[in-house]
């Protein structure tokens, strides 16, 4: 490839496509939370198109079973107590109502939760929408219904950076930078590109993104702001710069450069461009990520003959290496829990399959807990409960996920190929 080729296309604006992705849940929980929710009062053509899309925000984690809207009882109320022995009649665990409140050019929603079983109210809240919001608006309630009936942060409200690609009928590819809601929906692209834009990486504040694209014939970290689609290189240097990872307060890339003929782990302060390498080694460093309190890192290095996890704790000074995965020939691509109790990564099995894989620091083995037979760059949703990675059927490209209790769900995209997404933090 040359530099400068004329046939790089960069869109740097908003652009809405009609290839959306399409949920697919393929297996929930085995004992979900059964909820009723009433229609919120208000605009009847509002509240519908609320309460779809919290219904499939609560279903899509898996973990709760929405009761069909034409077996929903009227409520009753006496004494200014909730009636609760014919929601148990039922089977309800909860049960949510609302209203809608127009103000100020917005909508607002007054909402309530009730614990069916212990007979009393467990969250009353109101949700300050955004004028033309209606979608962020009803993330953000089943966000806080999800987290009041399991006690974990809901994910709804986040979003998701991911790639797509596209072929003409000459099968020329055109690859294009996305974002969406975390359920695929509200698709834009962010940058669009005869050359293969990769490795996509969330700011924690989600105003930014950084990623690799071979628009300049060769492997280049750009930061782009999301709102205003500006973008700028990040080290202009005649090299191969890949796998951005964001430090937890912004302030710092990981990065691999080949500016010594061989890939290194380097953190890059953004401030002032100062480079530090991390590594120095024969073998490949590279797919470098922060743990959640910024004192770690780890990268895949085959440094000991195959594909290994590695960690560097950067409270040291002139940090060594430490090996941390030893079960199979390949462990790459890996991340923390939010919590930092455990990885989750890319393993090998002995059938030479690649699955999502996930080890708790307590324990000396692994989970394989994907089945398809080529899973790649899983990404932790925030609260981490989900992950979502990329994953091949019948030799398409697709996003697929799945939630630490055992829900599972698909994201084909309706057009193209889609791969190697990134989960954002949360955003409110």
């Amino acid at each position: 490839m040359k530099k400068n080729l004329l046939l790089v296309t960069l869109l740097l604006f908003p652009i809405f496509i009609y290839g959306e992705l399409f949920l697919e849940i393929t297996k929930g929980s085995e004992d979900p939370y059964k909820v009723a929710m009433i229609p919120f009062e208000g605009n009847t053509g509002i509240a519908k198109q609320l309460n779809n899309i919290m219904r499939n925000d609560l279903i899509r984690t898996g973990e709760f079973s929405i009761l069909d809207e034409e077996l929903l009882l009227p409520v009753k109320i006496i004494n200014d107590e909730l009636v609760y022995n014919d929601w148990k009649l039922l089977g309800i665990d909860y049960l949510v109502t609302g209203t809608i409140v127009r103000a100020n050019n917005s909508l607002d929603i007054n909402y309530e939760i009730f614990d069916i079983h212990k007979k009393r109210k467990v969250r009353s809240s109101k949700v300050f929408g955004i004028p033309n919001q209606i979608r962020q608006l009803a993330h953000y309630t089943s966000d806080g219904i999800y987290e009041s009936i399991t006690g974990i942060k809901g994910i709804a409200a986040t979003r998701l950076l991911y790639v797509n690609e596209t072929k003409d009928s000459k099968l020329i590819s055109t690859y294009k930078l996305m974002i969406a809601d975390s359920d695929g929906a509200n698709e834009k692209v962010l940058l669009s590109s005869s050359e293969p834009i990769i490795s996509p990486s969330w700011s924690p504040d989600g105003k930014r993104a950084a990623y690799v694209s071979f628009e300049n014939g060769m492997a280049q970290v750009f930061i782009q702001e999301i709102a205003t689609r500006k973008r700028k290189l990040v080290l202009k240097k005649d090299t191969q710069i890949s796998s951005p990872s964001w430090s937890p307060d912004g302030k710092y890339l990981s990065l691999t450069l080949y500016q010594d003929g061989n890939a290194e782990i380097y953190i890059l302060r953004l401030r002032d461009q100062t480079l530090t390498r991390m590594t120095n080694q024969f073998a490949i460093d590279t797919e470098s990520s922060w743990s959640p309190k910024g004192n770690k890192i780890l990268f895949t290095s085959g440094r000991s003959g195959s594909p290994q996890i590695y960690e560097l704790d950067l409270r040291k000074l002139n940090p060594k290496a430490k090996r941390i995965s030893f079960e199979g020939t390949y462990n790459a691509k890996a991340s923390y829990l939010p919590n930092e109790d455990g990885i989750i990564f890319v393993h090998r099995s002995s059938d030479g399959l690649f699955h999502i894989a996930l080890k708790y620091k307590k324990e000396n083995f692994i989970r394989i807990l994907t089945e398809a037979k080529m899973d790649e760059s899983p990404s932790v949703a925030p609260n981490g409960n989900m992950v979502i990675y990329g994953i091949k059927e019948e030799n398409l490209s697709m996003l697929a996920g799945f939630s630490l209790s055992g829900a599972k769900f698909k994201l084909p995209a309706s057009d193209g190929e889609v791969r190697e997404p990134a989960w954002s933090n949360f955003l409110r």
